[in-house]
Order: C-alpha cells, then structure tokens, then sequence
C-alpha cells in the first residue's frame, strides 16, 4: 500500500467515526405532541373527518395529511370509532394491524394519538405498539399503555417509509384506533460538525502535500 492510499483510508476512516451520531440512520421518538411539532416544519393532519362510523371502509385506502398523501391498510377493512362528528380511524376487528405507507412529500416524521376503542368505538385505555421504519431500514418500535390522549412521533434521519399500529391485547375486544394522525418533514437538517470538515480539510492538504512530493521531476 501506498503512502498516498494509506493516509487517505485512515483520513477517511477518521472523518467517518467524527460524524455525529445524527449523520447516520436513526429514530426520534417524542411522547408530546408540543414537542414533536417544534422539531418539524409544514406539519399535515389527517382528523379523519368523513369517515363512517356505522359501516365498515374498505382496506386498503388513500388519504393525505394536508399536502402529504398516504396509504392505509387493515388486516381485514376499517371502522370509524368515535362520533359521525368527530370520528377516528378504527379497524373491523380487534386482532387487525393497521399500516400507514406510500408516504408522500419526503416526509421524515409522522404522529398522532393512539389508543384503544371498544366494540362501541368508545374509548378506553390499551396497551397498543407501533413500529416506524424508515428508507435507511431502520425501525423504532414502543410499546405502552395508551389513552386518548397519548401522543406518539417518530422523527427520522431518512424518510419515514411505513408505521405499522396494532394493540397488544388479542382476545379483549379492544380495538387499535388514531386520530389526528400528522406527517411533517424535520424542522433542521443535520450537517456535519467544523471539526469534521476541518480534519476533512486537512486531509485534502496532506493529499496534496503527498501528490505534490511524488510528482516527476
């Protein structure tokens, strides 16, 4: 190996481990809605107005959370929970998952509140999951006991490429529900630190330095 390709790998390899942490793919999970909102821009919100409360919908289906479309499917079809006023997104039955996917607008964030219903669409307190995955691969999954007041976000490095929610209750008639679900994009863009373009500099110069000291005379 050359003096040339030494110095650079091992430059290189040193700018690489300089990165910060935020460089690579990974997940940040928010438990309020406040904060979550703070860290985006253009947030979207889907409150599921329309949806029908007395019949079943259809699985899969498209919507947009403002200027974000999306795609929705459940194991079998949805049903909207709540009121014909005020409705959120349930499914058929209990043991469903519901997948939010086709994510549009580059969209790096999604939330909302989830929680459990009963057979009446009435709300009540479920120990529900969620899994985000994101177009680096990477998944973040929570697991909790959930009102209708408990806010959940994900905010990715990449895109936000699926969130798949279920309960964690089969058997007790309880039934996955969201609403006001909202996709946004990342409010800051990470970038790398100056002593990361500093020690990328320096190894430009000592590349040069090498190129210029081997060149034919």
């Amino acid at each position: 190996m050359n003096l040339k390709t030494s110095l650079f790998g091992g430059l290189a390899f040193a700018a690489l481990l300089a990165l910060p942490a935020n460089s690579y793919a990974a997940f940040t999970v928010f438990t309020s809605e406040a904060t979550f909102l703070a860290a985006v821009t253009a947030p979207g919100v889907d409150t599921f107005a329309g949806l029908p409360t007395t019949v079943q919908t259809p699985s899969p289906m498209t919507r947009a959370a403002g200027p974000y479309p999306y795609s929705a499917s459940s194991t079998t079809s949805f049903f909207g929970a709540g009121t014909a006023a005020n409705p959120a997104l349930s499914t058929n039955v209990d043991t469903d998952v519901i997948t939010f996917f086709d994510i549009g607008g580059g969209a790096n964030a999604i939330g909302g509140f989830f929680f459990g219903t009963s057979t009446l669409g009435e709300f009540v307190t479920a120990t529900v999951a969620l899994t985000a995955t994101d177009s680096f691969g990477a998944t973040s999954t929570r697991t909790f006991s959930a009102t209708p007041t408990s806010f959940l976000g994900f905010l990715s490095t990449g895109t936000i490429v699926s969130l798949v929610f279920s309960t964690a209750m089969p058997g007790e008639f309880i039934f996955p529900t969201v609403d006001d679900l909202t996709i946004a994009v990342a409010k800051v863009t990470a970038v790398p630190e100056p002593e990361t373009f500093g020690l990328l500099l320096a190894g430009l110069i000592a590349l040069g330095v090498v190129a210029r000291r081997k060149r034919p005379r």
